[in-house]
């Protein structure tokens, strides 16, 4: 059996070795804290020496969300990389990818807002990420990692879902998760596609080269309000197909629980330990952590609403996933929110207490 190499290294760090080992064919960034690592590592790596990945700083995040868009076009495996505010500026670029039905993958850790705010960790694009700033009547697949392993492990996963669903997805990470340092073991080299792998396995994508045609047209616009209708059935058909087969989410001590909180990435991590105070008080906590915030496990957690006294939404925000969470519970057990703001983040004792005193009056 071969030996796994276990390295220590920060999230942000894991993403970009991640991205080089799956075959990342192209990267488009522009440096912002708490993400720039990112690039920074790309830059120290130099993957285009080995692989023959491309790897560019934009001239701003406008420009690298148009790359993505040109990159993803001709079938190849693309991605950025961004903060909240950047990640603002590229929200025209993601509807237009969504409407175009071109793959890619953006990866934002978050930090405080609104506007600028601050550079320190947050959670406040629950809504941006899951919701769509742009236009349209579109979704993005969006993944919550909440250890450096799963910033690794999301990136794969994140182009095969991409490219599997031709739709664009996300990595929702934050400050937290994306600074920390943890031991890792990145995935195996998997060898970029040649050109004529994206070919056959693209055929809708912009080569020049498809068969039996000069080249294809990647488009979201269409002036046509009958075919318009028509295309934006077939998104919705496919966003069910989507909802339907790739809910993902993680449950611990859910069993015998008497309440459940509801968490996803570095604040997952806080109510963990937050639970296992309580469950030494003797008062059982169980712990629902979404994988997808996209799609959301709103089935599961329906279920769960149904045997336990409450719910508790621990975001580090002002309350974002907590509408999620009241929409699937649909009134069948009290739904509370925690969180905090600014980029502070809370404390296991902080979770734990609020939890008692806005569930157990």
């Amino acid at each position: 059996m071969e030996q796994q190499e276990i390295t220590l290294m920060k999230g942000n760090e894991a993403i970009a070795h991640a991205a080089i080992r799956c075959g990342c064919d192209g990267y488009f960034g522009y440096p912002i804290t708490p993400q720039s690592e990112i690039l920074e590592t790309l830059t120290k790596l130099k993957p285009w020496e080995t692989t023959g990945m491309v790897v560019v700083q934009a001239e701003s995040e406008t420009a690298s969300i148009n790359m993505l868009y040109g990159g993803g076009g001709t079938g190849k495996r693309v991605m950025t990389s961004s903060s909240s505010p950047g990640v603002a500026l590229m929200q025209e670029g993601f509807a237009y990818m969504a409407g175009a039905e071109i793959p890619g993958l953006i990866v934002n850790v978050q930090r405080g807002g609104p506007g600028l705010g601050t550079i320190q960790p947050s959670q406040g694009d629950y809504f941006q990420a899951t919701r769509g700033g742009g236009n349209g009547d579109y979704e993005v697949i969006v993944l919550a990692p909440s250890s450096v392993q799963e910033m690794a492990d999301f990136v794969d996963l994140a182009f095969e879902l991409s490219f599997r669903w031709r739709t664009p997805a996300m990595i929702l990470s934050d400050g937290v998760i994306g600074q920390m340092m943890e031991k890792v073991v990145l995935p195996p080299f998997k060898a970029r596609r040649t050109d004529e792998e994206v070919i056959s396995q693209c055929p809708w994508a912009s080569t020049g080269r498809t068969p039996g045609r000069q080249r294809n047209v990647i488009t979201s616009l269409e002036l046509d309000p009958a075919v318009m209708e028509r295309h934006n059935l077939h998104l919705q058909e496919k966003y069910a197909k989507i909802r339907a087969s790739e809910v993902r989410y993680e449950e611990s001590l859910t069993d015998d629980a008497e309440y459940l909180i509801v968490a996803f990435g570095s604040a997952a991590r806080i109510a963990q330990k937050a639970i296992s105070e309580m469950r030494r008080e003797g008062i059982r906590v169980g712990l629902l952590r979404p994988i997808t915030l996209w799609p959301f496990p709103a089935e599961r957690i329906a279920q769960l609403a149904d045997g336990v006294k409450g719910i508790l939404s621990f975001e580090i925000n002002a309350g974002q996933m907590v509408q999620d969470i009241r929409i699937a519970v649909e009134g069948r057990t009290p739904v509370a929110h925690y969180g905090k703001m600014g980029g502070i983040v809370p404390t296991p004792e902080e979770v734990a207490s609020s939890l008692k005193s806005l569930l157990m009056r």
